[in-house]
């Protein structure tokens, strides 16, 4: 790192070189999923390829404004942490149904800029709800947080959801391939190659991929040089009250989810979230949603997949990420080059993807060590809140019988999972409870705190 040695991680610049090829990174393990949710949406919507391409620009284009926002940051705006942005999925559901009930695309942008101007407001509240947040409940969330993820990575090994060769022995063998890679080049390449073993893995896969018939590039050639997205292209924003509310109820999960995700890069880069930097988090986050619903595209949030990145390869400048950011800009405003990303093939993805949602986990575990389990209850709110967080994703459609506001909550793992460590933290650790007998192990006080429970993180390392 090429700085003042008084100047913290985060905030150092690496070298240009470094800079472009750790944030290249960062932007493949996020692609995929940022352009799945415009596919998703204007798929079920029937919108004609042009729209739909029309989408996806878009959405690369604020995806690259929000990650500046979030990581470079302005007055109140952005953590200033390592956190890329991207279109949440949590609002697909409720955005499909607006969409093909009637309201079309600009009942959903007029929902998606109320719920930014309501995650702006609430932003300063949910900062002060910080202290909730103790390692019990950050551990177990940064925890449910990789193991969620993993099916994501397991569906890209197969081939992708959809695809017709899906769970074919080949697309398996090329993500361990990848995978194979990656953990080559980490053990054994010098330091700087190692912290770009995840974009060495999609290189070589990419490479070995296209002789084996895995994708093309056909499309390159059809895409256009320059595409702008302009505000209200598909209309002026409709404002429903239908459409309004269940957009608000998507702004309180992804603000439970976004809070998980910036403490978790708080904790891996030593730079702790406080109730301040969490309410400038949000604040940008609510932000990037109103330039969401204004420039056609819809609500985002902090992405989990690049946490693992940050974990994994121990970089931990925002510069980096910010550099990132650029390049969605580029890719938003020059289609033919996010035609190029596009045609990476998702095994390729998946091998990579296995490690870096993997290292997730592993740092909710390493949070999770510092906390006392002897003579508490601790063990079952992490029990619980795992259990709860996990049930949606190992059965998707557990909840569809439920009511779909309460779909759009629990079928997050992570908000699930988030709201219930929460509430049993508060339930085992601060409500007055039973006294216990003396044959029962000793520790603290049922309603106590333990160690980890209620200290400032900080006390606690």
């Amino acid at each position: 790192m090429t700085t003042a040695t008084s100047a913290h991680p985060v905030d150092e610049v690496p070298p240009a070189r470094q800079l472009a090829a750790f944030g290249l990174q960062h932007v493949l393990a996020m692609y995929a999923g940022a352009v799945a949710v415009p596919l998703i949406v204007g798929g079920a919507m029937k919108l004609s390829p042009a729209d739909l391409a029309y989408l996806i620009t878009a959405d690369l284009l604020v995806c690259g404004i929000a990650t500046l926002i979030q990581c470079v940051g302005f007055w109140r705006f952005g953590v200033r942490l390592p956190i890329m942005q991207g279109c949440t999925f949590a609002a697909v559901s409720p955005m499909v149904l607006i969409g093909t009930t009637g309201g079309g695309l600009p009942a959903i942008y007029g929902s998606v800029i109320v719920a930014g101007l309501a995650i702006v407001l609430l932003a300063p509240v949910f900062g002060r709800l910080l202290r909730f947040f103790p390692p019990l409940v950050t551990g177990t969330v940064i925890l449910i947080i990789g193991v969620s993820l993993l099916p994501v990575a397991g569906n890209w090994a197969a081939g992708g959801a959809g695809a017709e060769d899906f769970g074919a022995p080949r697309n398996v063998a090329l993500a361990a391939f990848v995978l194979a890679v990656v953990l080559g080049v980490q053990r054994f390449a010098p330091a700087f190659l190692g912290r770009i073993a995840v974009l060495i893995g999609i290189t070589v896969g990419l490479a070995v991929a296209v002789p084996f018939g895995f994708t093309d590039f056909g499309g390159v050639g059809d895409a256009d040089w320059l595409g702008v997205s302009t505000p209200f292209h598909f209309g002026a924003p409709v404002f429903q009250a239908s459409a309004i509310i269940s957009m608000l109820v998507v702004a309180l999960v992804t603000m439970t989810e976004t809070t998980g995700d910036l403490i978790a890069v708080g904790e891996m880069t030593g730079r702790e979230v406080e109730p301040r930097s969490l309410s400038d988090g949000l604040r940008a986050d609510g932000l990037s949603t109103v330039l969401g619903g204004v420039f056609n595209t819809f609500p985002y949030t902090a992405y989990a997949q690049n946490v693992g990145l940050v974990g994994m390869t121990r970089v931990r400048s925002r510069w980096v990420v910010a550099a990132a950011g650029g390049m969605l800009v580029l890719l938003g405003l020059l289609p033919k080059l996010g035609a190029v990303v596009a045609a990476i093939p998702a095994p390729v993805l998946g091998g990579a993807g296995l490690v870096m949602f993997g290292s997730v986990a592993a740092s909710g575990l390493r949070t999770l060590a510092r906390v006392d389990f002897k003579g508490n209850d601790n063990l079952t709110v992490v029990a619980v809140s795992v259990a709860v967080g996990m049930l949606p994703v190992g059965v998707p459609t557990v909840y569809e019988k439920f009511p779909d506001w309460f779909q759009t909550v629990m079928n997050s793992g992570i908000s699930a999972g988030c709201l219930t460590a929460i509430v049993l933290n508060l339930l085992f650790n601060h409500l007055p409870g039973r006294a216990r007998s003396l044959s029962e192990p000793q520790g603290l006080p049922v309603g106590g705190v333990e160690k980890g429970v209620e200290q400032p993180r900080e006390e606690v390392v």
